[in-house]
């Protein structure tokens, strides 16, 4: 939260020193996101409902998607857990405390699941060189 506001900050200044020659650009483009954003959780204020978080994927929901879907899930799971991680340390550095820790081995044990199907289809694989690549993959992820 602390960084989202710095960083935040740190763009308005420099977004209103270039606001003359920007004026006319800004109207015909769009809204540019700063990719260190994606580490933190978006601000909400004491109106705001607190939100609801989902639980962890099963594998049975896991082994009816396709290599591809994993593959786009386990980057979504890894940028999660990216988020948490870091929003959980700043907040650490800043004596509060975390909330909803319990999001954190929810992504983890989704992840291992991840690993898991896509090992049983490595292993399931008649074809050996196509298995050994497939678990080289999967031991890299």
């Amino acid at each position: 939260m602390f960084m989202t506001r710095f960083v935040g900050r740190m763009l308005l200044a420099a977004k209103s020193e270039n606001s003359a020659a920007s004026t006319a650009a800004a109207s015909t483009a769009t809204l540019i996101r700063n990719p260190l954003e994606e580490l933190f959780e978006k601000d909400r204020g004491p109106e705001d409902e607190k939100p609801v978080y989902g639980r962890s994927w099963k594998a049975t929901e896991l082994r009816l998607k396709s290599w591809d879907d994993l593959h786009k899930l386990w980057y979504v799971l890894l940028k999660e857990k990216n988020m948490l991680m870091t929003q959980r340390q700043m907040l650490h550095a800043q004596n509060l405390r975390f909330p909803n820790p319990e999001r954190i081995p929810k992504v983890r044990k989704s992840m291992c699941r991840i690993k898991h199907v896509l090992t049983e289809r490595a292993i399931d694989e008649p074809d050996p060189r196509r298995s050994a690549d497939m678990k080289r993959m999967i031991n890299a992820l």
